[in-house]
């Protein structure tokens, strides 16, 4: 079965952004996309929403985690936003669980939800993990090992904010300016997984298939490649992955390694 057959029977790829509020969710989607516009916001029935109607409603803390939005850049995908869930809230928990668990279980493909992207920003190492986030991982049940299961990716966001701990780090040790400026980003990177955010992550009740630390998403140069492939690689449907690698129209070193694989 070729890509337009697969896209004609699954249709397109369907991914729940969670995450704090100036998590860098929009960045990300839009390295994703390879855009700088915003996405254009449909409700559950595919009808366009006015964006004065969203940022109206924004106001008034609404928020219907129902919307698709999709960037004109790469239709291939549909993001769903769980805006206003890192506050804890049991309501916004509720919404959020209560979606996952039923698009998981949708009868038609096409309306199913196929990936979570769980958003954490690391210039805010310094905060303990949120009650939505801690809820999440503790209480919400992806599917685990079964055929409908969601899989979960951690994005540690704006993951350079590491690289100025490090500085700091390594200036006080004594490190010249040259040596800490070569060395800052390699002991971000080592130092990283013995840090308290994937200690949390192991000993959590429903842990995530995987994680990815993105830099500098702002700059023009940035690279998504990372979450692509790790999340191509969680996905336990064929059909699924080969749809998902599709979506990637810019990156063809990812299409064609997927291809050499199959």
């Amino acid at each position: 079965m070729d890509t337009s057959e697969i896209r004609e029977k699954i249709g397109r790829f369907r991914i729940l952004v969670v995450g704090r509020a100036n998590a860098g969710k929009t960045t990300i989607l839009q390295r994703v996309c390879n855009t700088r516009d915003n996405p254009e916001i449909y409700n559950g029935a595919g009808k366009k929403i006015d964006l004065a109607v969203i940022a109206a409603s924004r106001e008034r803390g609404l928020h219907d985690i129902e919307n698709e939005m999709v960037f004109r850049s790469n239709p291939g995908f549909i993001f769903h936003d769980s805006r206003g869930f890192e506050s804890g809230g049991e309501s916004e928990f509720i919404k959020v669980k209560t979606f996952i668990a039923d698009r998981s279980k949708e009868g038609k493909i096409t309306n199913r939800l196929h990936a979570i992207w769980y958003c954490i920003p690391m210039d805010e190492a310094h905060r303990s993990f949120t009650a939505g986030e801690q809820k999440f991982f503790s209480q919400c049940d992806t599917g685990s090992e079964s055929q409908s299961s969601v899989p979960v990716i951690v994005v540690f966001t704006k993951f350079d904010a590491l690289y100025d701990v490090a500085y700091s780090q390594l200036r006080r040790e004594g490190k010249s300016l040259k040596d800490t400026r070569e060395l800052a980003q390699k002991r971000a990177e080592e130092t990283f997984p013995d840090g308290p955010q994937l200690k949390f992550l192991k000993g959590v009740r429903w842990p995530p298939k995987g994680h990815v630390c993105l830099p500098n998403m702002n700059e023009d140069n940035a690279d998504c490649g990372a979450l692509i492939e790790r999340t191509a690689g969680t996905l336990n449907d064929e059909m699924l992955e080969q749809l998902f690698v599709s979506t990637q129209q810019t990156n063809l070193e990812i299409c064609m390694r997927y291809a050499i694989e199959r």
